[in-house]
């Protein structure tokens, strides 16, 4: 699975299609470029002459941003994953159509809902943590649990909610039976909902409850909690099999051999993301390391989403040519550019002293193309 551009977009949709590249928006002027910061000094003539300079680079970002914009319309087939509750929005891009589906069974959201009940519990009563790490927890952050214990164990806030998370939770319990689910599934759903029950039922009584209380509740549901992850990866699997099946039926094998896909997901799930790891094994073997794109996002819903996936794609798909004419005579540099590693990262390395073999072998690695080049040879070989 391709990790080149990954980006967090922190800052919405127009931040999210400028992050990830090596070019950012071309719109800034010349005046917006202004004096470099310690030039305040400066004469006039220095000052113009720096802006000239610096004229050259917005022209090229300017360039730069045409190009993309014609590139984009040429993009396809591209599919555009969002990951979202549903378990995914996909949106194929062929021929200048857009075909769009959720085909993922309800199953999935059903099971993930249930198995989010510690999470939920954990949510309301975690400021009220002792904010003290116990004996025991070792992989437990001390500076972040203080963090996230906030108020501290004398704070009761965490009671009313809690007492009001537990009547959604009684309801769905009440009504499980008519939910019309898999049998093992609709048992463990129970065994989680009885053992939220029990928790709030004892926490809200004593207007109390500690880490390790808390972790034995969690512990009896384990096994339930697996179960409903089964349940939820069995329906994915299966509903994106199937809608990949017909989509390489209508745009042929040969384009399909061509196929970029786009998978958007929060930066906390963006790496072994659940989609990717189904389409993994849906797409050509020799294509997935360079057109299998994970791009990190702000949240599970952007705005103008299939338009922010084929922008930076269109960035992408220039720069994997860019490289190899930039840099015709420095493969590093060209596959830095068309893959993870910053330009500079080289020379700043070297700079600091960190000239190891290992350094310039991850940044040569990191290039999708010689996973794909492997994997033609391993495919040929076989």
């Amino acid at each position: 699975m391709s990790t080149r551009r990954n980006f967090i977009a922190a800052a919405g949709t127009a931040a999210a299609a400028t992050l990830l590249t090596n070019a950012a928006s071309a719109h800034a002027t010349a005046a917006d470029a202004a004096t470099p910061a310690g030039n305040s000094g400066a004469s006039a003539d220095t000052t113009t002459a720096r802006n000239n300079i610096l004229q050259v680079d917005t022209d090229m970002r300017a360039n730069y941003d045409k190009l993309r914009a014609n590139v984009l319309q040429q993009l396809g087939p591209v599919i555009v994953v969002e990951n979202g509750m549903q378990g995914g929005h996909y949106t194929l891009v062929h021929q200048g159509q857009q075909f769009i589906e959720e085909p993922i069974s309800q199953i999935f959201q059903l099971a993930k809902s249930i198995a989010h009940v510690p999470l939920g519990i954990f949510s309301v009563i975690a400021p009220s943590l002792d904010p003290t790490v116990p004996a025991g927890q070792a992989n437990m952050d001390a500076r972040d649990l203080q963090l996230v214990a906030y108020a501290g164990p004398s704070n009761t806030d965490w009671i009313t909610p809690l007492q009001t998370f537990a009547t959604d939770l009684d309801t769905a319990r009440r009504t499980l039976e008519q939910a019309d689910l898999p049998t093992d599934l609709k048992v463990s759903c129970a065994h989680i909902l009885d053992a939220g029950l029990s928790f709030i039922s004892d926490a809200t009584r004593r207007r109390t409850f500690d880490m390790p209380g808390f972790q034995k509740f969690t512990g009896q549901i384990a096994d339930d909690i697996k179960t409903n992850m089964y349940w939820a990866a069995k329906v994915q699997i299966e509903a994106v099999k199937d809608l990949f099946g017909r989509w390489k039926d209508k745009v042929g094998a040969n384009a399909w051999h061509e196929l970029y896909v786009v998978v958007l997901s929060m930066w906390t799930t963006s790496e072994l993301n659940q989609n990717s790891i189904i389409i993994k094994h849906l797409m050509d073997k020799d294509m997935v390391d360079s057109h299998l794109i994970d791009l990190a996002c702000e949240a599970p819903y952007i705005p103008n989403a299939v338009h922010v996936a084929l922008d930076n794609l269109a960035r992408i798909v220039m720069d994997n040519i860019a490289a190899e004419m930039v840099f015709s005579r420095d493969q590093q540099l060209a596959d830095a550019l068309k893959g993870k590693p910053d330009l500079l990262s080289q020379e700043i390395l070297t700079l600091l002293g960190d000239t190891s073999a290992t350094a310039n072998t991850a940044a040569l690695n990191a290039c999708p193309f010689h996973t794909k080049t492997k994997a033609k040879q391993a495919i040929a070989a076989a």
